[in-house]
């Protein structure tokens, strides 16, 4: 094989060679899913990918798209960055989110609210109800410390390490790098403020729907949560379908469920009446 390699000519044959190998953790080009929901046509289907355990994704997805995350194997973890795709310096800010809902716990009819007081996703399904709003990502140092080692090319990456990887597709750098949520895996504040993690195993399938309430940029990172208590680096794959969708109706019920988030749903509005 280094032989081949060596050889440029040798190494574009082995190359093409390769076409049409299929593995599972990989983008489906062009995206084709066999479990669409019956309103959603085939050819509003965008994005079908399965992100390797330890793996990261990136997209970029209009306003009303539909984004389905599955846990296929009951132990991925999916921590997102989102950013507003017209002006990426706004961004997901966990700390608003939790405090305009008044609710750290995040689950169907909750929103992932900007820095700007407007709502970048609204969570429209929610199959898991293990998610976290408290603890973060892993990082190089939290993972060495853990497994013996967390750079992004060795046997246990880290998601910071991985965030930065999908940011950069975007023109992103390490100070774009923000707070972010993680779905299917949970933290449970107790009474004395312990922080309780709820990484499973879970039952396999588990999914969550998303809806793109702005033009976002989304970034997912898989990889074990930062406080998983077991002591091997343990991770499974998850799968991402996203699909056009209408624009968020003034009668929807998530956005007149409360009154904050009513005003964080104008705030959109009021974003594109410019």
């Amino acid at each position: 094989m280094i032989e081949t390699l060596a050889n440029p000519l040798a190494a574009r044959d082995h190359a093409r060679s390769m076409e049409g190998t299929v593995i599972e953790s990989m983008p489906v080009l062009p995206p084709v899913a066999d479990d669409l929901p019956p309103e959603v046509a085939a050819d509003d289907l965008v994005w079908e990918e399965t992100i390797a355990a330890g793996g990261y994704a990136t997209r970029r997805l209009s306003r009303g798209s539909r984004l389905r995350l599955i846990d296929l194997r009951g132990d991925a973890c999916a921590s997102v960055l989102l950013f507003n795709a017209e002006m990426p310096t706004e961004r997901l800010n966990v700390a608003d989110t939790v405090k305009v809902q008044w609710n750290a716990y995040l689950g169907a009819g909750k929103l992932l609210l900007s820095d700007m007081g407007r709502v970048l996703v609204s969570i429209l399904e929610d199959d898991a109800g293990t998610h976290d709003t408290f603890a973060g990502t892993s990082n190089a140092a939290t993972n060495a410390a853990k497994y013996g080692e967390g750079s992004n090319s060795g046997a246990h990456p880290n998601g910071r390490d991985r965030f930065l990887l999908g940011a950069a597709k975007h023109g992103l750098g390490r100070r774009d790098v923000h707070p972010c949520v993680t779905l299917f895996k949970g933290t449970h504040i107790e009474a004395d403020g312990t922080i309780t993690p709820q990484v499973g195993p879970f039952a396999s399938g588990r999914s969550v729907v998303l809806r793109a309430e702005m033009d976002v940029i989304v970034v997912i990172a898989n990889c074990p949560h930062v406080l998983d208590p077991r002591p091997e680096w343990t991770v499974t794959p998850l799968r991402a379908t996203a699909w056009r969708g209408p624009v968020t109706p003034a009668d929807d019920p998530v956005r007149t469920a409360t009154p904050e988030g009513l005003r964080a749903f104008q705030n959109v509005e009021d974003y594109f009446r410019r």
